[in-house]
């Protein structure tokens, strides 16, 4: 196995190709089809990651197959509990850190997250927001081993808890 790591190139079938396996791994973890109403990112992808120079996509290979994913583009989350803290100017936001159950512990995510924070860095941002939740058994250990802070837990239906964490100076 020799991981490659690599932003998506603006091609049709390349784009073609990442949606096909988010949309896998969403069906696989969370048991749904394509949505619109929470997917809209993966249905422009372009709009989201690729167009706008502050933001990005990045895949991880395992030869051609792709076996896992990060998006980071700039805040655009109009969250009240947020309002005035987090800007798209200062704040990136890490969406779609997939890992194919066949590629996870090995360090894979580790890798992206490390490509998302660089590019962030890089970019000008102060620091990156991302939420998860309590019922994905090993995301809150995984991004607290990665530097991220609790800000907010929900009390919702998804069980979402807010992150930051302050990118390096």
């Amino acid at each position: 196995m020799r991981i490659v790591v690599r932003e998506i190139k603006n091609d049709k079938t390349e784009i073609e190709d990442v949606k096909e396996f988010l949309f896998d791994q969403i069906n696989k973890e969370y048991h749904i089809g394509p949505t619109p109403k929470f997917h809209y990112d993966i249905f422009g992808l372009d709009e989201y990651y690729i167009n706008p120079n502050e933001n990005n996509f990045f895949v991880a290979l395992d030869g051609d197959k792709i076996v896992a994913t990060i998006g980071i583009r700039a805040y655009d989350k109009d969250f009240e509990f947020f309002r005035g803290i987090y800007s798209s100017e200062d704040t990136a936001s890490i969406w779609r850190l997939m890992v194919d159950v066949d590629y996870r512990r090995k360090g894979i995510a580790r890798l992206l997250v490390e490509k998302a924070e660089n590019f962030a860095d890089n970019w000008g941002y102060d620091r990156i927001y991302l939420h998860t939740h309590r019922y994905l058994e090993s995301a809150l250990p995984f991004w607290k081993s990665s530097g991220y802070e609790v800000t907010v837990e929900e009390d919702d239906y998804d069980e979402t808890v807010h992150m930051i964490k302050i990118l390096d100076e």
